[in-house]
């Protein structure tokens, strides 16, 4: 029989011992802290043996976790190394990637730190603006590749996951109670504006714009102070808000791809290892969630 240790569960591992404690390694791995705890169980299974303790100060290795870590770190060390050297080697040049801005800092980052991480000698350019923005600019060659937000259905992308588009506001707000309903939307180019707006109008319920200047830092600090409600991917929600419930007050919304899309002539070989990337990781994170 073969005996397989999945690198990804080895990683989880090591990331937990280093930071003793589930929440911090999930917060370094951009994971859920429940996909956290499955995958140190499922390690756990595979070896037959407990790998961490719990006393006051924290997470602690057992003896089998102690002898696991040392050993653990060698294995991810020499997985990179090889990585590197038969593949890494072949790839150079630049890449220039699309992303929404509400995906760069959240589902995305853990991508893009792996891909430099692999490739340090590959020039990466990022292009943050709205999906209809980013198709259009691939289009015209402006980048090599985009990660696009559209509704569900039939596309020219690759469909990497699907989440929900939902209602976000200020923990305890009132906003969401105010008519007209007073809405922050990154930019009147964004993705999710149209069906938004269309909820909302077959809702008949009277609402405003509070915000549509393309920044998304600046739609958050309009919800963080309760000065409205915005719309975004369940996903991708901040922590420190909340995700609002659809009912008599706020309408349901549809749900939303996350597609990869690459140029119609030709990919260049360091864009084909980016978006094999992409695909990898949101593929990960979805066996984890």
């Amino acid at each position: 029989m073969i005996r397989n240790l999945d690198t990804t569960l080895i990683r989880t591992f090591v990331t937990v011992a280093d930071k003793a404690s589930m929440t911090a390694a999930a917060n370094a791995l951009h994971l859920t802290q429940g996909a956290v705890s499955q995958q140190v169980k499922r390690l756990e299974d595979i070896l037959g043996s407990s790998l961490f303790e719990r006393d006051r100060r924290g997470l602690k290795l057992t003896r089998a976790g102690e002898r696991l870590l040392g050993k653990g770190m060698r294995l991810l060390s020499l997985n990179d190394e090889i990585w590197t050297e038969m593949v890494g080697n072949a790839v150079a040049g630049q890449v220039r990637l699309g992303v929404p801005y509400d995906l760069v800092g959240t589902l995305l980052a853990p991508v893009l730190k792996a891909y430099a991480g692999t490739y340090p000698q590959i020039e990466i350019s990022l292009l943050c603006a709205s999906s209809p923005e980013l198709a259009a600019a691939l289009a015209a060659g402006t980048i090599d590749l985009a990660v696009i937000e559209e509704q569900v259905g039939p596309s020219a992308g690759e469909c990497l996951l699907i989440d929900r588009l939902v209602w976000v506001g200020a923990r305890g707000g009132v906003a969401r109670q105010k008519r007209p309903l007073p809405v922050s939307m990154v930019a009147d180019t964004c993705a999710f504006r149209p069906a938004v707006i269309s909820a909302l109008d077959e809702h008949g319920l009277e609402w405003r714009t509070v915000f549509e200047n393309g920044n998304i830092d600046a739609t958050t600090a309009t919800v963080r102070s309760d000065l409205a409600v915005t719309t975004w991917l369940a996903s991708t929600v901040p922590a420190d808000l909340e995700i609002l419930p659809s009912d008599a007050e706020l309408p349901a919304l549809l749900n939303f791809a996350i597609n990869l899309h690459l140029p119609k002539h030709g990919i260049e070989p360091a864009a084909r290892e980016f978006a094999a990337h992409i695909r990898d990781g949101l593929a990960r994170r979805q066996q984890a969630a």
